[in-house]
């Protein structure tokens, strides 16, 4: 349990949130929502630890908490399986000191002596308690969690320093899913998932037992996950045991009926210092004025819950409209090194159409996306259409910003003698306000240097507008307001993106990524993902394997049949293996345990008796293996 009360964090002398007070127990998954700056990030550190702060903070003495921060750091020269690994210190400390009493037992004769016997008694003590933590599950558990989040069995191997931010992000959510934590604190866990991690993990969480506390500005992932919700807003926390968007509803509802009783509270106010003022110079009525003016002394005065409601105000600017198509790709393809992204793309976009981009990360959304504004190399036709002016929105478009300049500077460098009057303008309509002009970029938060970004983009007349994963680190209230935007917009738009409901009622058409190949589905998001639960439901392979698109080829009803029975064989055969191995397995640690020299006392035993046990695992994976097969 978390225990919380008059919890204050200032910086610099300036409070970000006061006094604050609240409990969560076992089950709560809490969804920590506010505009960007308003502490979400602060209040993680603070019960983490890593945060210092005013007022009391009690948490269970042996609770076990995993954070997911936003940087994370790795040590080079780990593959993912080592440093997934790491979240299992007490098992690989064990597996150690089993492997190493193996070692000194196959050396030693002497098995009469006490400190043999003691050997034993550690020995079996170590094998009793790597058990009882999960020491024979744990390579399996580790794949099955690596696999949900969007990794193959072949990336298994390769060093984390191969990967990019956004999956070396998913190493560490894996590690925290797989250490059993009592409770989790998640700092936007989606920025780096693809759709279908984001379903995974969704489900994962909904069976999580512990206490989650999410920052996310997900609301789609949110409504799915979260049973409670808390909202910093001016230094101060709302708190409703009901998901995001239930819990907007109810704040709507309760700011309308607050208002409302302020209303007719004001009324009467008024209603009774008229009587006031018209008896209390009265002999004959003074004492009724008195008591109405002690009545209105006492009143409690009903006040309405504030409310940030300052959003950003955002209108793309529309250059000449283009030709009647605006790109068209002809066998594209691109590789990185040896490295296969996609290839034979064939693909025709059309003027004012809005599409979206999705699939795993590494299947090449943001690739394409580079390769349509000619930022890097790649084999095959694209044509660009006639008057096509592109307006580009890189996922890492902040970095582009020069991080000396005030917002003012860097606003001028684009700028140009018609609209250079406008910028203190436009910056203040991106909430950039009054002395805000003159802050440098570096001080900025990641969703402020988003806003600024944008806000440059704007300068710029355009007619396509390419967007790789505008959304990241931006609040609701913006994510809503550049969502509006992109509706109201009259040229053409491809956004790349994971966020589902940023995308529903914004596109029109999606584009998959997948096995370095490009499938169109001619529907909106959701559309799309109704059709991939269906195929999901009928592919025989792991998702991991799934096949290409382009596979037409399907199974007969009959040949399905034979190969479920062809699998239920298999099956059932390691089950009969793996039950008479348990059981020699099970007599030998018996002998062990009663120090049986008749047994134990062979040269080759404890050889043999490790040669049993692995072998045990082995077939254990395989029938873990051709289960899901069959499930599938």
């Amino acid at each position: 349990m978390i225990d919380i009360s008059n919890v204050s964090v200032s910086f610099a002398g300036t409070p970000i949130f006061s006094s604050i007070s609240f409990k969560l127990t076992p089950g709560n998954r809490v969804g920590l929502i506010g505009k960007n700056g308003a502490g979400k990030s602060t209040l993680l550190r603070v019960i983490s630890g890593d945060q210092e702060y005013d007022g009391i903070l009690a948490i269970d003495k042996h609770t076990k908490i995993g954070f997911l921060k936003q940087d994370i750091d790795f040590n080079k020269g780990n593959t993912i399986l080592d440093e997934t690994y790491l979240a299992f210190a007490e098992i690989k400390s064990i597996e150690a000191k089993l492997e190493h009493i193996h070692k000194e037992l196959d050396t030693r004769s002497d098995y009469e002596s006490d400190s043999y016997h003691q050997l034993l008694h550690e020995l079996d003590d170590l094998n009793h308690r790597f058990e009882l933590i999960g020491g024979y599950n744990y390579k399996g558990e580790t794949e099955r969690i690596l696999q949900g989040l969007g990794f193959k069995r072949s990336d298994f191997d390769k060093y984390t320093d191969t990967f990019s931010g956004g999956w070396r992000m998913r190493i560490e959510l894996a590690k925290l899913l797989l250490q059993k934590n009592d409770i989790l604190l998640l700092d936007e866990p989606t920025n780096h998932l693809d759709i279908d991690s984001i379903i995974w993990f969704e489900n994962f969480l909904k069976s999580y037992q512990g206490i989650v506390l999410v920052v996310s500005h997900d609301r789609m992932f949110l409504d799915t996950v979260t049973n409670r919700t808390i909202e910093i807003s001016l230094g101060g926390i709302y708190d409703f045991k009901k998901p995001y968007s239930q819990y907007i509803a109810i704040r709507e509802e309760l700011i309308t009926k607050q208002l409302q009783a302020q209303k007719n509270q004001e009324k009467q106010i008024k209603q009774t210092e008229q009587l006031i003022e018209k008896f209390r110079y009265k002999a004959s009525k003074a004492a009724f004025a008195q008591s109405l003016i002690k009545k209105l002394d006492k009143l409690e005065r009903i006040e309405v819950d504030a409310t940030e409601n300052t959003v950003m105000h955002v209108k793309f600017p529309s250059a000449e409209p283009p030709g009647k198509v605006i790109f068209t790709l002809e066998q594209v393809g691109k590789m990185y090194g040896d490295k296969l992204v996609f290839e034979g793309v064939d693909l025709l976009l059309e003027r004012g159409k809005k599409v979206a981009f999705v699939g795993q990360n590494g299947m090449g959304k943001t690739t394409l996306a580079k390769i349509l504004v000619e930022e890097i190399p790649y084999h095959g036709v694209v044509e660009v259409g006639h008057n096509v002016k592109i307006g580009y929105f890189a996922q890492n478009q902040s970095d582009y910003l020069n991080g000396e300049n005030t917002l003012l500077q860097e606003m001028e460098l684009v700028a140009t003698d018609t609209n250079r009057i406008k910028i203190r303008s436009m910056l203040g309509s991106f909430l950039f306000g009054g002395d805000a002009v003159d802050k440098k970029v570096k001080v900025l938060s990641g969703g402020e240097r988003n806003r600024l970004a944008l806000c440059k983009m704007l300068l710029t007349p355009f007619n396509v507008l390419i967007m790789d994963e505008p959304t990241n680190h931006l609040d609701m209230l913006s994510k809503m307001v550049l969502k509006k935007a992109l509706q109201d917009f009259d040229g053409s738009l491809i956004v790349v993106s994971h966020d589902r409901d940023f995308l529903q009622g914004l596109v029109e058409k999606v584009y998959e990524f997948r096995d370095h190949r490009i499938k169109e589905y001619l529907g909106d998001i959701d559309y799309y993902l109704e059709q991939r639960k269906f195929e999901n439901f009928r592919e025989v392979e792991k998702r991991s394997q799934e096949v290409s698109y382009t596979t037409n080829t399907k199974k007969s009803s009959r040949e399905e049949e034979k190969e479920k029975k062809r699998v239920k064989n298999k099956i059932s055969k390691l089950e009969n293996r793996i039950s008479d191995l348990e059981k020699e397995v099970l007599n030998l640690d018996a002998a062990i345990f009663e120090n049986d020299q008749s047994i134990i006392g062979k040269s080759d035993f404890f050889e043999t008796y490790q040669a049993k046990k692995d072998t045990l695992d082995d077939l254990m994976e395989q029938w873990s293996g051709l289960q899901e097969e069959l499930d599938n």
